[in-house]
């Protein structure tokens, strides 16, 4: 799984990992939150979709760094498979990133951003989608306070 990151380019899991916990211990005492946010954009065709997970490290009054990964699917054809398959994705990656952490003596919880709100068609899925993040460990953001997935991944599944 490789990751773009605007200021170090394409790096490894492992390599985010890394750097994650270079960053946090540069000032082991300040207040970081690891966000992980997906987003999607269907393609033309309605069949294929663009997903985009964004790992966010965010060092609260003093910025945030992040990284990207971006992959394609196809056989997405509805609303409710897309919403699914970003959860999933953020889910996964949530894992995997646990998994690289696990050794580097912080305690880290992670937040999961979700593209769904109580405004507009994915409203009916939120307790559903919630449910399962949390479930998993993770503390779930909807919109407004879903930046990681509705800004920082949205960002790029245009492009």
């Amino acid at each position: 799984m490789m990751f773009r990151s605007p200021t170090l380019g394409m790096l490894t899991l492992e390599q985010v990992a890394r750097d994650i916990s270079r960053q946090r211990g540069t000032n082991p005492r300040g207040d970081y939150r690891l966000i992980i946010g997906t987003d999607s954009q269907p393609k033309a065709q309605g069949t294929e979709a663009t997903f985009v997970t964004a790992v966010i490290l965010h060092h609260v009054g003093h910025g945030a760094r992040y990284f990207v990964h971006k992959e394609h699917h196809s056989n997405i054809r509805a609303l409710r498979q897309r919403m699914f398959t970003e959860a999933s994705l953020s889910i996964h990656t949530g894992g995997l990133l646990t998994e690289q952490l696990q050794n580097d003596g912080n305690d880290w919880h992670i937040e999961v951003h979700l593209d769904i709100g109580e405004h507009g068609e994915t409203k009916q899925w939120i307790r559903e989608i919630v449910s399962w993040i949390e479930m998993n460990g993770y503390a779930a953001r909807i919109k407004p306070d879903s930046f990681g997935a509705s800004k920082v991944a949205d960002r790029y599944t245009k492009n």
